[in-house]
């Protein structure tokens, strides 16, 4: 469903105030990068110098988010209204400024917003070799690398894709390849999105994501392995803790079970003596083992 002219405006002015809130965030964040930077090296914090190394990749990161959003702005059809900033192209210029950020979007700061992310997230997870110069300089050069293939379909689609329509494929629909679109009035021209790159951009999305799933799953098990660890090491000393304890008594009860048999054996000892095989002589005391009731005689 087309777009009014009013709604199209208000979302344009949401990118535009968007993208302003973007860009002072990303200039707060690479000021406090160099702040922590230089707090790091000047006062000697070496356990924080992890934190810190992959700095230029983050300021990296930071500058293709601003490149992605002022293309987004660009792109905006309340900018080629009359009277507006883009107002005074001709409708071809302003064709090639669609063209122009499929190019630039779409074809590299999107993927390079995708693959930076990832080599990030992926530094948190080695042990080392994040901390020096040399792997903010590899992986800048890994992150434009990757990101020929998508840029070169996307110039293939849009710059091979009219020629290649115009004369071996009439047939093929122009939403497949179109960049840009014009109004009833043949004034003012609009950005749109050709299917084709849409796709691709689509595919490389789709791989990108399941590789993120794959680096998410690695991150929580490196989270959740030390607490496991710790969380049974405290069970197995909380174990430890009840036996040692348990035993302790056992002693206790085997020694007073030990006392309790010897005073028992004592008595039943003592108690063996007959009156009438062990007499004693008259006046002498009772025997402690002896019963208090003397049977009658005869």
């Amino acid at each position: 469903m087309p777009q009014s002219r009013l709604v199209a405006d208000a979302l344009g002015v949401v990118t535009i105030c968007l993208v302003a809130v973007l860009v002072v965030l990303g200039l707060f964040c690479i000021i406090y990068s160099f702040y922590f930077r230089s707090r790091i090296l000047g006062q000697g914090f070496s356990q924080l110098s992890y934190f810190s190394g992959p700095w230029i990749i983050r300021i990296t990161y930071i500058f293709f988010a601003v490149w992605w959003g002022v293309g987004e702005i660009i792109r905006l059809s309340l900018l080629r209204h009359h009277g507006r900033v883009l107002d005074g192209l001709t409708l071809e210029w302003q064709e090639k400024v669609c063209k122009c950020y499929i190019i630039s979007n779409l074809g590299f700061a999107e993927p390079c917003l995708f693959l930076t992310l990832i080599f990030l997230l992926r530094a948190s997870l080695q042990r080392s070799g994040t901390l020096g110069h040399k792997w903010n300089v590899k992986t800048a050069g890994f992150v434009l690398v990757y990101c020929i293939p998508l840029f070169i379909l996307q110039l293939v689609v849009i710059l091979i894709g009219p020629k290649y329509k115009e004369d071996h494929n009439p047939k093929l629909r122009s939403y497949f390849i179109r960049a840009a679109s014009s109004d009833a009035n043949h004034d003012t021209t609009f950005c749109a999105y050709p299917l084709f790159s849409t796709i691709f951009l689509g595919v490389f999305a789709t791989i990108v994501t399941i590789y993120l799933f794959w680096l998410g799953v690695g991150m929580c098990m490196l989270v959740y392995l030390p607490i496991s660890d710790s969380l049974s090491l405290r069970s197995l000393q909380i174990d430890t803790e009840a036996r040692r304890g348990a035993g302790k008594r056992g002693s206790i009860s085997f020694r007073a079970m030990e006392k309790d048999e010897t005073s028992g054996a004592a008595f039943v000892e003592l108690s063996l003596f007959n009156p009438s095989q062990h007499s004693s002589p008259p006046g002498s005391p009772r025997l402690v083992g002896w019963s208090m009731v003397v049977p009658a005689q005869g």
